[in-house]
């Protein structure tokens, strides 16, 4: 998974998404054929679907080495260049290490949920694992519009064109908006039927329900708030995308779970509103630092001209 990433980070930094698209369906395909040959057939079992999963991981990640040695690069890359350098090395870690803590944090904030819902009962439980599963798949449309905006705006901030890159969060916005609205609505009047491919039984399916219907109110905001996270991620300012996410994560979606869950009559309805209500405090804080960003650009533009 590492080796993959990082493979598909420099295509995505080339401004190429069809190549990794290409390699996770080989990988998915070869997954689905791998759990038939080693769980279906062989009866391995558990281990049989691990044994299909690595495999399949490994031959993508073979696919995407096969295909970066033949493509033509605007750089050169050898073997000898894998090596440690350490100025190189720190300020990844200076922009990675903020990101993988926010959604370190934010996979914890998730787990407090689950845990609060499993003390409720049985059904409650299954339940919210079934709506997981869908807001899995109404998160792809959302994170790849993350993504591309992050690689967009990075080529752009690079280059100095700060207004093309602008230009790039306004039509991720648009765009994901659109599509986010849709599942929105998709997901708050058919909820009951995207969580029946997951589960059958009705009990299971209506709890799966009440928590989509609250997701659904997130699913627009978050189609917003994952733009701005590609964009200041681009920009560098990934110590902005750790504070809003601990603040989305630890003092906003962990403290409406907890309270909430202590009031009579709770449903999966008023567990899942924790979801949008962080969402709704992080777009808060996302405008306030584009507003931050504007004021320091424009106090520093009069400076650079008497400066020439």
């Amino acid at each position: 998974m590492v080796l993959y990433n990082l493979i598909s980070a420099v295509f995505h930094g080339l401004g190429d998404s069809r190549t990794p698209l290409i390699t996770v369906c080989i990988a998915c395909v070869c997954n689905i054929v791998g759990d038939y040959i080693f769980v279906a057939i062989l009866k391995l079992g558990a281990l049989g679907a691990a044994v299909a999963t690595v495999t399949a991981q490994l031959l993508s990640v073979l696919c995407s080495v096969l295909i970066i040695r033949k493509k033509t690069l605007p750089f050169e890359f050898h073997l000898s260049d894998i090596k440690l350098n350490k100025k190189i090395a720190l300020r990844e870690l200076r922009l990675g290490v903020p990101v993988g803590l926010q959604e370190l944090l934010a996979g914890i904030s998730f787990i407090f949920i689950q845990t609060i819902v499993n003390s409720f009962d049985v059904v409650s439980s299954a339940g919210v694992g079934v709506a997981e599963k869908v807001c899995a798949f109404l998160m792809l449309s959302s994170s790849a519009f993350s993504q591309a905006t992050s690689a967009f705006v990075a080529q752009n901030m690079g280059a100095n064109q700060v207004k093309r890159a602008n230009d790039a969060l306004k039509c991720g916005i648009a765009a994901s908006l659109s599509i986010g609205i849709v599942l929105a609505l998709v997901t708050f009047f058919f909820g009951d039927l995207l969580a029946g491919i997951f589960a059958r039984d009705s009990e299971v399916i209506q709890k799966a329900y009440l928590y989509l219907k609250a997701y659904a109110i997130d699913t627009i905001l978050i189609s917003v708030t994952v733009c701005f996270v590609g964009y200041y991620n681009g920009c560098g300012k990934t110590a902005f995308v750790m504070v809003q996410g601990i603040i989305g994560a630890v003092f906003v979606r962990i403290p409406v779970v907890y309270v909430i869950s202590t009031l009579p009559g709770v449903t999966l309805f008023h567990i899942g509103l924790a979801y949008p209500s962080a969402a709704f405090v992080q777009l808060l804080l996302h405008l306030g630092f584009m507003l931050y960003l504007k004021a320091k650009r424009k106090k520093a533009a009069p400076s650079a001209v008497s400066a020439k």
